[in-house]
């Protein structure tokens, strides 16, 4: 199975994503594939899951000199790949991916993403804003982004999806970043973005499930907050986890202390996600991640 992305010019390097059973000669094989067609190795990293004898390898060259043009290498190393029982995605360093973000009514994690976005610190394409409020259309329009309200019930969440659906095609999306998105997105929606949708959430949970999980877990006096950002899957909040973080709380901290505390990991651990997936930088196996960080 490949996935080959990349429709523009002549990038500066190329990156192989492989995953496969453990065996003898893994590496050198890849390396030989591409030192054999003159390219210069710019990064390789692997891991081994010894208890599940898997193979895991990120590896990104210069495409300056390569022998082999762009559009040919995936049907190339695919001989390799199919030696080795490869799971494998080729992707270039200078395609840019389009993403669409989802959020309902908190801004902290969009005003973050678009401030990353319009400084040029991530190399990104952001041409939609979906909402099931009204609330941050101010916001898109701050930044000449269109913004798309799909107010959701119960009896119209399958039409709406479909129509979201449609519309993130016709944009043609790579990803979908769930930005304080408080819509649950059905399996079918999901389906469509395997592993190209994350979200964001606070780390109370399972323990403290509601609207009002910071006010819970204050009377409990916790001492520790955190946030989790993952791939969405059909099972609610259960997907690979892609990035953690977490700061230290204690009885001098407010609810309102915490709120803000947890607002800001929910930013930063979102963003490292979302760097670490447009920079392809994680593989996903069953339900967990390797991330090359």
């Amino acid at each position: 199975m490949s996935t080959i992305s990349g429709e523009t010019g002549q990038p500066p390097s190329a990156i192989l994503l492989i995953s496969c059973p453990d065996r003898k000669g893994l590496v050198a094989s890849v390396t030989e594939f591409i030192a054999t067609h003159n390219g210069n190795i710019l990064y390789l990293d692997q891991h081994v899951d010894v208890e599940k004898q898997v193979f895991f390898m990120r590896i990104e060259w210069d495409l300056q000199g390569f022998t082999i043009p762009r559009a040919s290498i995936g049907t190339l190393f695919e001989q390799i790949a199919n030696r080795f029982a490869m799971q494998w995605s080729l992707h270039f360093s200078n395609t840019i991916p389009r993403l669409a973000l989802f959020v309902s009514r908190l801004p902290h994690c969009l005003y973050d993403i678009l401030s990353r976005y319009q400084t040029g610190e991530w190399p990104v394409e952001i041409p939609l804003i979906i909402s099931n409020h009204p609330d941050l259309e101010a916001v898109a329009r701050r930044f000449d982004i269109e913004y798309c309200f799909f107010p959701i019930t119960q009896d119209n969440k399958h039409e709406q999806e479909t129509r979201q659906l449609a519309l993130l095609r016709e944009h043609r999306i790579d990803l979908i970043v769930l930005a304080r998105y408080m819509q649950i997105l059905s399996g079918t929606f999901v389906s469509h973005y395997s592993h190209q949708i994350i979200n964001i959430h606070h780390s109370f949970l399972p323990a403290f499930p509601g609207a009002r999980p910071y006010h819970s877990a204050y009377a409990r006096g916790v001492k520790i907050i955190g946030a989790t950002s993952h791939y969405a899957t059909a099972e609610l909040d259960a997907g690979p986890i892609i990035e953690q973080d977490i700061t230290r709380v204690s009885h001098k901290h407010t609810v309102e202390d915490m709120v803000r505390q947890g607002r800001d990991l929910e930013k930063l651990v979102l963003s490292r996600a979302i760097w670490y997936h447009i920079q392809h930088k994680v593989l996903v196996h069953e339900n967990r991640t390797v991330v090359f960080a």
